[in-house]
């Protein structure tokens, strides 16, 4: 496997993690109770947005030429940290 195709899949797989907590946050939103589901869903909302972002931008890393490659790489990377924090940071928020 390339370090290309190595990178993308470690990608991937961040996105399935996501993917996991927004289900087991999903869980918590259907046994609320009625205040808390508004400020859940909010939350859950937020966590999906990111996560479609991250996935938009694996999908642009995806289908990259080898010459964009190493630019994509890097743009990815720093999108990824930003999506990452806000994913976290509403994942925190849901969990407090």
């Amino acid at each position: 496997m390339s370090e290309r195709e190595q990178y993308i899949e470690k990608a991937k797989a961040r996105i399935d993690q996501w993917n996991a907590e927004i289900d087991k946050m999903k869980a918590k939103l259907d046994e609320a109770g009625a205040d808390a589901k508004i400020s859940y869903q909010k939350q859950l909302k937020e966590m999906r947005t990111q996560r479609d972002a991250a996935e938009a931008k694996l999908k642009d890393l995806r289908e990259a030429s080898d010459t964009a490659w190493d630019d994509m790489k890097s743009g990815f990377d720093k999108a990824w940290d930003s999506l990452s924090s806000s994913f976290n940071s509403a994942m925190s928020r849901f969990k407090g």
